[in-house]
């Protein structure tokens, strides 16, 4: 079965799912008035909270939420707490009470629920009572509350605290992972003066495939195809894009056409790439201790990678001064290799490049780092959130070299909006500029041939 045969099968079996789409362009729901619901069992949660953590003598920041013995022992000292009651429960409100100490003393308290919930893909805690979710794309206030900002900071401190890290008001902000891959950023009083603050970016446990993608829209069949003989020709690819608008998804799935027999390192600030090959190595970058020392950083990590014999070599994102050393290592013999950045349009992308290279603290010519920059990067895709929360490869533009002072770059692919339909969604086609890409020699080189389009 042919790729294109394959892919469309796939478009077929995503089709039922096309309303499940990561990181979906946010739609504010603008709620004038908000009402906090009260817990009509908040109290006795609290004593039966502390009946358990007695008996048992654990402590709630250890607590691990999938030791099933832990949770066996919980409900069964709740469930003879609340016979002692007195107290006729509904069996919903039994195990409403049962699951909400559960999820304080071995989840994460009150966004438990949410974490669980597929359909969430952001959570956002704005202080105790304003709990906001993305969900199918758009943004919405949840009903979940905490106590006060004790009761959220007590869940920060429980994310923070397995990894060796802190948060307080000396180091009032801190990047995480929870267990199943979620990132975590949180920041505190005095910086966040509406209260202790929990932005969560929810870890999807089954990757996307290329087949999703081009279920949701974000790209065709055409241009799965030519990128897919672009990773196999071992050309260097910058996935480029505003915040949320899907790069890492897309970068994921770009991955997944490295062919299984090459050795990849991953270096990320945050691990969020799934490659399903074998030969792969995962570094991820790591924060200064309490004392302030034992940082390591992308840049030290894509140094040290070049010493570990990659094939290819997949940055997370580029930001900074490990710009430079990406791209030294893709001018020398590290073909393939494959990374995001912020910016608004390819040209953007590559005046960012200029930029992070100059914060590596070299003092070069700007033409010096501009030819740096056309040898080294061969494709920009572009990724874009649209108005109307879709996301589309916007872009696939080549880099063909420098005229001059100026780098020459060529689009390949660009989506054409055509409008707008009925329901306010956007109407456009991907089209192929009809130019025959420079690199279709270097391709050649690698065995592989550019389908016809």
């Amino acid at each position: 079965m042919s790729l294109t045969q394959r892919l469309r099968q796939g478009i077929q079996e995503t089709e039922e799912h096309t309303d499940i789409v990561p990181e979906k362009n946010v739609k504010v729901a603008v709620q004038p008035s908000v009402t906090v619901k009260l817990d009509p069992f908040a109290e006795l949660k609290e004593k039966l909270q502390k009946k358990v953590i007695e008996e048992l003598t654990i402590d709630i920041r250890e607590a691990d939420g999938s030791d099933e013995t832990l949770k066996n022992d919980i409900t069964k000292i709740v469930d003879d707490e609340l016979d002692k009651q007195g107290i006729s429960f509904t069996r919903f409100d039994r195990d409403r009470i049962r699951q909400g100490i559960i999820d304080e003393i071995q989840d994460f308290g009150p966004i438990s629920p949410l974490l669980k919930d597929s359909d969430v893909s952001e959570i956002m805690v704005n202080g105790p009572k304003s709990i906001y979710i993305e969900k199918k794309g758009k943004l919405v206030l949840s009903e979940a509350v905490f106590k006060d900002d004790n009761h959220v900071m007590n869940v920060i401190e429980k994310i923070v605290a397995p990894l060796g890290r802190r948060i307080d008001e000396s180091s009032p902000m801190v990047d995480a992972r929870l267990p199943n891959g979620s990132r975590v950023n949180a920041i505190i009083p005095p910086l966040a003066l509406n209260g202790p603050t929990i932005t969560i970016r929810k870890f999807s446990e089954n990757p996307y495939t290329v087949a999703d993608l081009i279920g949701f829209g974000t790209l065709s069949v055409q241009m799965a195809e030519f990128i897919k003989a672009c990773i196999k020709g071992r050309l260097n690819i910058i996935v480029s894009g505003g915040t949320g608008s899907g790069k890492t998804t897309t970068l994921n799935v770009l991955s997944s056409f490295i062919p299984n027999d090459d050795r990849i390192v991953t270096i990320e600030d945050a691990a969020e790439l799934q490659l399903w090959q074998e030969h792969v190595v995962r570094l991820e970058t790591r924060p200064a201790n309490l004392e302030g020392k034992g940082a390591i950083s992308i840049r030290d990590l894509v140094k040290n990678s070049l010493r570990m014999r990659p094939d290819r070599i997949v940055v997370g994102e580029v930001r900074s001064g490990e710009a430079l050393d990406m791209l030294q290592a893709m001018n020398t013999g590290h073909d393939g290799s494959l990374t995001t950045g912020h910016a608004n349009s390819p040209r953007d992308m590559l005046s960012r490049l200029e930029t992070m290279v100059l914060m590596a603290g070299m003092e070069l010519p700007v033409r010096a780092i501009r030819e740096q920059i056309s040898s080294a990067v061969d494709l920009i895709i572009q990724q874009s959130r649209l108005r109307d929360g879709s996301r589309k490869i916007t872009h696939i533009t080549e880099v063909q070299g420098m005229e001059g002072d100026v780098i020459i770059m060529q689009d390949i692919v660009r989506y054409k909006q055509k409008g707008l339909d009925d329901k306010g969604k956007l109407l456009g086609e991907f089209e192929f500029t009809g130019i025959r890409p420079k690199f279709i020699d270097k391709l050649a080189d690698e065995g592989v041939k550019l389908p016809d389009f």
